[in-house]
């Protein structure tokens, strides 16, 4: 008897989803109608240039911020309607965050960072500490546990960041440009870090403009133009981002004449 593949469940899911702003007279579409769905366990790219849209894009991924249009699904629940308040709470139980500015309270030390956001969920003052060091032992870091955030580097405050993103044991992690404010060998130990969270059940969702961090660690890239979707890459399919984007960039590029010339031809090629 041939066993029948499980299904995915289905995580976060956004629908028709625009995210319009006024500027004066002027309204920028920095989300124009994108529809991206998220299954438990995937390692998700949202790649683009700079005004792709791929941060408001995160922002409404992870329930940050509210659409203009449209729907978001976070393990089937529409939260699009939800207040505020309603939608901290839900995603502080589900998402973890780990901004590229590393987000951390100067004023609170390393230990106390972790802490914080147990403390929204109403968890007491000795879990969440027994929570906090034991989050910081499995990022290397329970040695730094009585240091506050400018007395250590940007690698160690980036897992710093990461602990704190685990603080709820959040079945997705969004990272924002996980690497964008590390050197390289410390940007390697970071993905390696989020490769192995991967590999134990987490969804990941990795905001990023480095088309070699989505080419080695995610398996679906979303790529994101104008506030649109305009593509979406497969790596069971085989893919090679840095391929990819090239040719997206040149097809962008093209003139109106080049691209009468190709008609031309594809013409005399049909007349042939």
């Amino acid at each position: 008897m041939v066993k029948k593949k499980e299904e995915k469940k289905e995580v976060i899911k956004l629908k028709d989803v625009f995210k319009y702003y006024q500027m004066g007279d002027v309204t920028v579409k920095a989300v124009d109608g994108i529809d991206i769905a998220i299954n438990q366990g995937d390692f998700v790219a949202i790649m683009g240039p700079s005004g792709s849209g791929k941060s408001t894009g995160m922002n409404l991924i992870g329930s940050l911020d509210v659409p203009t249009k449209g729907h978001i699904f976070l393990d089937t629940e529409d939260i699009s309607e939800l207040t505020e308040s309603e939608l901290a709470q839900v995603r502080g139980k589900k998402i973890g965050f780990i901004f590229q500015n590393f987000n951390l309270i100067p004023n609170l030390t390393v230990k106390e960072n972790v802490m914080l956001p147990m403390m929204f969920q109403g968890i007491n003052i000795y879990e969440r500490g027994a929570i906090a060091e034991d989050l910081l032992k499995k990022v290397d870091l329970d040695d730094r546990a009585d240091h506050y955030p400018n007395q250590i580097s940007g690698g160690q405050m980036q897992r710093v960041a990461i602990a704190r993103a685990l603080a709820n044991d959040p079945e997705v992690i969004l990272a924002d440009e996980p690497t964008g404010n590390l050197d390289t060998k410390t940007g390697i130990k970071v993905m390696e870090f989020l490769q192995k969270l991967n590999e134990e059940g987490k969804t990941i969702i990795m905001v990023t403009h480095e088309p070699e961090l989505a080419e080695e660690y995610a398996d679906i890239v979303y790529w994101l133009r104008d506030g649109k979707v305009e593509k979406i890459t497969k790596k069971k399919n085989g893919f090679k981002i840095e391929q990819e984007e090239k040719k997206l960039k040149k097809r962008k590029k093209k003139n109106p004449e080049e691209k009468n010339k190709d008609k031309k031809k594809s013409e005399k090629k049909v007349k042939k």
